[in-house]
């Protein structure tokens, strides 16, 4: 089967693989319908995720239909449709009995990561019980595939974490597709201010038709400067940094208010300074999360009754054979305005 291989930091190329067998009697072999390219896919190709070893087959989202499952799974059938979760779950260890699904003893965020991912004609998923979700009647596949990771991302790691409530005021740092994930879940508590930094006006332009209230363009290295201004001096509830990198946490330390809290959900593959000579006496929180997808059958029901409209995410569309151009785009996202690619297997 055609697969995407990271063959080493900066490497990748399409390969025939072998494909995949059942393993374990809890697996189930899904013939990929839809996936996509995640940010984390681009950190593993710059080498910050160690976990990640040269011949993986990447990608941890997509939805697909079954093709095989193994004697113990019950939930699912030969032909069934289904979306993939990006993080794997036995149902039972420690971590899973307390909802901490991406600490899995077993799985966790283990899919393009440590086993062959859903960069391929087909992959097999461990646990297919408490890790596929049966697609409902009539909903849209490139919808879902923003169900796989970056909804929940956005609302978990992002919104949940936050501590978004009503009145409140966010900042959103980084409008890629998991911020603009977070803005769009985040409007689900109807906080007063959304405000959206980005170094793009195109994605900012974006994030104010998806619902901010302000936008902040931080190329001038005033952001946070602007931002008080905003907000009267006291800095906001809520700052969420969506890009995994040192100065856009350190944006989020100078402009969280007393009390507020930042939730972290940027991959840092790099230290990020933490100022505690200025926020020891803040009564601040600072929260880090790697998506349990706890929220999934929640957003598959606000998805189903229209409330919200992920496919607003997808800008561009290839085939599998066009993969690599699909990698182009995505990592030149400032050029070609990409935000989340389909690829159809």
């Amino acid at each position: 089967m055609k697969s995407l291989v990271y063959l080493g930091p900066g490497t990748k190329a399409v390969q025939d693989r072998p494909k995949p067998a059942i393993a374990a009697p809890t697996d189930a072999i899904v013939r990929i319908m839809k996936t996509t390219i995640c940010g984390t896919d681009l950190h593993i190709l710059k080498g910050d995720v160690p976990s990640c070893d040269p011949g993986r087959v990447l990608g941890h989202e997509g939805v697909g239909v079954i093709d095989q499952v193994g004697p113990a799974v019950t939930a699912f059938k030969v032909g069934d449709r289904v979306l993939i979760s990006c993080i794997t779950a036995c149902g039972k260890c420690v971590y899973c009995r307390k909802l901490m699904y991406s600490h899995c003893t077993t799985g966790g965020w283990i899919l393009g990561n440590r086993i062959d991912g859903t960069q391929a004609e087909f992959v097999r998923i461990p646990y297919a019980d408490m890790s596929l979700y049966h697609i409902p009647d009539g909903a849209d596949d490139e919808a879902l595939v923003m169900l796989s990771d970056i909804l929940p991302t956005g609302f978990e790691c992002g919104v949940l974490n936050g501590k978004v409530q009503p009145g409140n005021t966010v900042a959103i740092v980084g409008a890629g597709p998991v911020g603009l994930a977070a803005l769009l879940t985040a409007q689900f508590y109807s906080p007063a201010e959304i405000i959206m930094v980005d170094l793009d006006d195109n994605r900012l332009d974006v994030a104010t038709r998806f619902g901010a209230t302000s936008t902040v363009n931080s190329g001038d290295g005033k952001a946070a400067a602007a931002i008080m201004q905003m907000t009267g001096g006291r800095g906001v509830d809520t700052a969420i940094e969506a890009v995994g990198i040192p100065a856009t946490f350190e944006l989020c330390e100078n402009i969280v208010a007393p009390g507020g809290t930042i939730a972290n959900i940027g991959v840092h593959g790099t230290q990020a300074p933490l100022h505690l000579e200025r926020l020891w006496d803040r009564n601040i929180a600072i929260t880090t999360r790697l998506v349990d997808t706890v929220s999934t059958p929640m957003l598959l029901n606000v998805l189903g009754a229209h409330k919200i409209d992920p496919q607003r995410l997808i800008t561009h569309r290839f085939t599998f054979d066009k993969i690599l151009d699909a990698y182009e785009t995505f990592a030149h996202a400032a050029s070609t305005r990409a935000l989340k690619v389909i690829i159809e297997a």
